[in-house]
């Protein structure tokens, strides 16, 4: 790749190279950061530097934008939304940018001229892997809405050094590997070492009279992290709007101590160091051993603690009174992972602000605001007391001293009801004693959201019913959204520009403008259009899948995706069940007019939950002998895509046909992925399950594969007796599904394998794989017919998109901003140069 340059031409433009948006304005910025900041040349660069010389190009017109926002915000003290997730699963910065930029085309066009490949230059960026799944990149999703639509917004969350693991695919089985996402330098965030934080951990208290003769309580820390802030800016898409997602790192407050070294001790001189960057160290430690659990909270209390400090710092900044605080800022927290953070500001308020408990109290509960993103009750996050005495000694205290408080509340409203006392108590008295993070989390916050309509339901009625009962009015509903701009926009440039020639480019600031595709539907010329291009998007996606794994597949066969963590109430296991149900078919009756598919599953298993590793093993020991056996190679192709992220969603969701959504009715929040399929014109198989729900009713029961048990007919049949054994026995073909396995067909022989997930199948299955399965295999019958009928499914497949328009962030964020957040948006008018200057001059 060598670039070659009118230097020129570019020397005798007439804008400022650092803001301009013209072609030339931007091949000069772009070779004066190849040169000043990279220190390269074109003979030496290499493609990682051009991408970074292209990065720091458009950062650029960023920094820009971001002065502008922040000056603006300062000076009107605009009430602002703060964002508290422990993950942030952003994607790819570059490509994002520019499409919210408006400057594709005019790069496009300078990187070519510069004798370089575009596509090549932005497959560069080393994704940041800042979350796990559909919480983190839901976060994402709202901090791109809230720039958007001009939304005074901070993220706050953790800048991991290492992610989410990579995973590699050995012999079948899952294998960690570390995101080294750092290796390279991070262009996109700016550290701000002036605004770090201290954050104590540890230790003990101790009470004491202070000069006003108050009792107050001090705490002594065992030790003290430094938290440094780095800030990334949050683009909205055509406007001015720049938002922060900061995210902190910890670090030693004395990074070496010289002392200890001159004494001999090497590794006694850093170990400060060592211990206090852990805690930043990586996303998700393992936590099945007491260490993890360990990390986990410092994790947890070090970010909240950093960005409640942060808060009050703008304050002050502000000169804003701290009795304001609740005025100017509403604090969401992202399900349990920061509810630590109700605590943490009573401490601040009522410790180190000497403010009373009651104004103290008032003012946090009109503060926070608590999003539950689960209905199993193994993920409602609870801390041992003694892991809190011995981490968070004060906060204890304060937690103990909340749930007394509210408890009498609780005892006055109900009286004589010590049941539910014991239900509604933060502290879980039952054995061990426990600190229940989501009742901690519904205690301090005014308002409590579920994410889909079923989801809500079941917060109500069964998980937080006691809740609901004592603050109904907390409660609503906030169905989840993805934005459009990263999941069509972007990784649909072909679907993109044919809806924007058809109904303008409105739609991807307001999606419900995509109703107005709905009559193309029945126009044979665009059904044919919408073929062609989908068809050209799965042969991009064979070619890549080819390079990058070795697979083989036919862009003519149907492509039957699903891609997720993997989970057992996911049942990702459901499909292999169907699989092999149609590999047996096939091999019995081999003139079966069926047909072709590709099954691609995707997704990561955490570390320590071996049953979701095994039934990746499963997977990939059928697809190795399916794919192997000449018999149904025409037919039938089982793909496991590693290390599933969000570049790879990018290429993969334009390219699906088929969306597996088959979680156990009752069991999934929302879901997000099955609101990216659906976009981008995949249909849909799955059960009245989280957000499935709502997008069967938005593009209608004809347009989408429902099967499968409801949440009401599980509980019932669980309360019958359900017996999977019963099913196993009356149904011959799960029998004989069920046996190929167990008699290690697919496993060389070995009956030991994959006893662990038969057996959990016959004689249990918590989540009705064996109660299901008949009416999946009858609905992919409907889904054979469908498909084989093109005219029909490009019809369902248009109107799945142009009946998406529920399903934008955008949306969901105009709800929180209306029913919680009460946060109007502010008008971001560029800053001229002379301004800058003279913000900077004070």
């Amino acid at each position: 790749m060598k670039a070659t340059v009118n230097a020129k031409k570019i020397n005798t433009i007439d804008e400022d190279v650092h803001i301009g948006i013209s072609k030339e304005a931007l091949k000069s910025d772009f070779l004066d950061n190849l040169f000043y900041a990279q220190g390269k040349f074109p003979a030496l660069a290499t493609k990682h530097d051009y991408y970074l010389a292209l990065a720091y190009t458009v950062r650029d017109r960023l920094l820009h934008r971001w002065i502008s926002t922040a000056e603006t915000y300062t000076r009107q003290q605009d009430r602002t939304v703060a964002y508290f997730s422990a993950e942030f699963l952003l994607g790819p910065h570059l490509g994002n940018n520019l499409l919210n930029l408006g400057i594709s085309d005019q790069v496009r066009q300078a990187i070519s001229e510069l004798g370089l490949i575009y596509e090549e230059v932005l497959g560069q960026e080393v994704e940041p892997g800042l979350g796990n799944g559909g919480l983190g990149r839901l976060a994402a999703c709202f901090l791109d809405s809230m720039a958007t639509l001009e939304i005074p917004s901070l993220g706050y969350g953790i800048r991991y050094e290492f992610g989410i693991f990579t995973q590699e695919i050995v012999d079948g089985w899952q294998e960690e590997k570390t995101d080294k996402w750092l290796r390279y330098e991070n262009p996109w965030d700016i550290q701000r070492p002036e605004w770090a934080v201290e954050v104590k951990l540890g230790g003990h208290t101790e009470n004491y009279i202070d000069a006003g003769e108050n009792m107050r309580v001090r705490w002594i820390p065992g030790w003290t992290i430094l938290g440094t802030p780095y800030d990334t800016p949050i683009l909205g898409y055509h406007n001015n709007t720049a938002n922060t997602l900061r995210l902190w790192k910890a670090e030693a407050t004395e990074s070496f101590d010289l002392g200890t070294f001159n004494r001999g001790d090497y590794y006694g001189a850093v170990q400060k160091k060592l211990v206090s960057e852990n805690v930043t160290k990586i996303l998700y430690p393992n936590d099945e051993q007491i260490e993890g659990k360990e990390l986990r909270l410092r994790q947890q209390y070090f970010f909240v603690s950093c960005s409640l400090q942060d808060m009050i710092r703008i304050m002050n900044v502000q000169s804003i009174p701290l009795t304001n605080f609740h005025e100017k800022f509403t604090i969401q927290l992202n399900d349990t992972h920061p509810a630590v953070a109700i605590a943490e500001l009573m401490r601040l308020f009522v410790d180190e602000h000497f403010m009373s408990w009651d104004i103290a109290w008032s003012i946090t509960e009109k503060t926070f605001a608590y999003t539950n993103h689960t209905l199993l009750p193994e993920a409602l996050e609870q801390w041992s007391l003694n892991l809190f005495a011995r981490i968070l000694p004060r906060h204890l205290e304060i937690i103990l001293e909340i749930n007394a408080r509210f408890l009498n509340e609780v005892r006055v409203r109900f009286l004589g009801d010590s049941e539910r006392l014991v239900r509604l108590s933060i502290i879980n008295e039952s054995g061990e004693r426990y600190v229940r993070m989501a009742h901690l989390a519904c205690v301090g916050s005014h308002a409590i959201n579920g994410v889909a309509a079923l989801h809500t339901e079941l917060l109500k009625k069964e998980v937080l019913a006691d809740f609901h009962t004592l603050w109904p009015e907390k409660f609503s509903n906030k169905t989840n959204g993805i934005t459009p701009r990263r999941w069509l926009a972007l990784s649909n440039p072909r679907l993109t520009k044919l809806i924007s020639k058809k109904i303008g480019e409105g739609w991807i600031k307001e999606l419900s403008e995509l109703k107005q595709l709905e009559p193309y539907a029945e126009e044979s010329s665009f059904r044919s259009d919408w073929r062609f291009i989908k068809r050209s998007i799965k042969e991009d996606f064979a070619a890549y899948l080819r390079r990058s794994t070795g697979y083989i597949i036919d862009p003519n066969s149907l492509f039957e995706v699903q891609v997720k963590r993997i989970h057992e109430y996911k049942r990702q296991h459901l499909s292999v069940l169907h699989i092999i149900a149609l590999y047996h078919r096939i091999k019995s009756y081999p003139n079966q007019d069926i047909v072709p598919r590709t099954f691609i599953f995707g997704g990561k298993a955490a570390p320590g939950y071996y049953m979701a590793k095994l039934m990746i093993k499963l997977i990939t020991a059928v697809g190795e002998v399916i794919n192997k056996d000449p018999a149904v190679h025409d037919c039938l192709k089982v793909v496991f895509l590693p290390n599933f992220n969000v570049s790879t969603g990018q290429k993969l969701y334009p390219a699906a046909e088929l969306s597996e959504q088959i979680s156990t009715a009752g069991k999934e929040a929302s879901g997000t992925g099955n609101m990216k399929f659906c976009m981008n014109g995949a249909l849909t198989i799955g059960t009245l399950d989280g957000a499935n729900i709502e997008i069967r009713e938005e593009v209608g029961a004809e347009n989408f594969f429902l099967f499968g048990l409801t949440a009401i007919e599980v509980q019932m049949l669980k309360a019958q007796g359900y017996n999977p054994m019963d099913v196993y026995n009356s149904n011959p073909e799960l029998k004989v599904v069920i046996d190929l396995i167990a008699d290690g067909y697919f496993s060389r022989g070995d009956r030991e394998l994959f006893r662990p997930l038969v057996n959990s199948l016959l004689h249990g299955d918590p989540y009705m794989l064996l109660a299901d399965f008949q009416s999946f295999v009858d609905c992919q019958s409907q889904v054979n017919q469908a498909y084989l009928d093109k005219e029909r499914w490009t019809r369902m497949s248009v109107l799945n998109v142009a009946r998406s328009g529920k399903f934008s962030s955008d949306r969901t964020i105009k709800e929180y901003c209306q029913d919680i957040w009460q946060v109007k948006p502010v008008k971001i008018d560029l800053l001229s140069q002379d301004e800058v200057k003279k913000s900077m001059l004070g």
